[in-house]
C-alpha cells in the first residue's frame, strides 16, 4: 500500500488574500475553491511540478495563522528560484549555502515559514 502526502493545511487569517499570494506571486495553480458554508471554506491550490498541495482552510481547525515553519519546495536551482519569486513581488532572503543544499527562505503574509532547496550534487 502507498501513503502519499498530498495535502497540507496552511492556517491563514485572509483565505483571498492568501490565494492572491500563493497563486500570482508564488506561482501555484489554483485546483478548487469550494465554500462549504458560511463558515467552512477550502481553497486548494498546487506548486508546479508538485504531487503534494496546500489546503486554505477556514472553520475546519484550530492552527493559528502563521503558525507553520518548515514548509519545503524542492527546486532545481535555488538562485533561479529566487528570482522568479523576486520577480513575482515576493520576500525572500539570499541563497544560503549548507552541506545538505541550496536554500532561500520566505513567509507568506500570515508569517507561515518556507523554504526553497536544491538538492546537493550526488556523487
Amino acid at each position: 500500500m502507498d501513503w502519499k502526502l498530498e495535502l497540507i493545511q496552511i492556517p491563514v487569517a485572509d483565505i483571498d488574500r492568501a490565494k492572491a499570494f500563493y497563486t500570482e506571486q508564488a506561482g501555484f495553480n489554483a485546483d478548487q475553491d469550494h465554500r462549504v458554508s458560511d463558515e467552512v471554506r477550502f481553497v486548494q491550490l498546487t506548486p508546479r511540478g508538485s504531487a503534494c498541495s496546500i489546503a486554505l482552510t477556514s472553520g475546519v481547525h484550530e492552527m493559528q495563522p502563521g503558525s507553520l515553519s518548515g514548509l519545503q519546495l524542492v527546486v532545481e536551482d535555488a538562485d533561479d528560484a529566487r528570482e522568479e519569486l523576486i520577480a513575482r513581488g515576493v520576500e525572500v532572503g539570499d541563497v544560503q549555502e549548507f552541506p545538505w543544499g541550496r536554500f532561500a527562505f520566505f513567509t507568506d503574509p500570515d508569517g507561515n515559514a518556507w523554504s526553497v532547496q536544491q538538492l546537493p550534487a550526488r556523487d
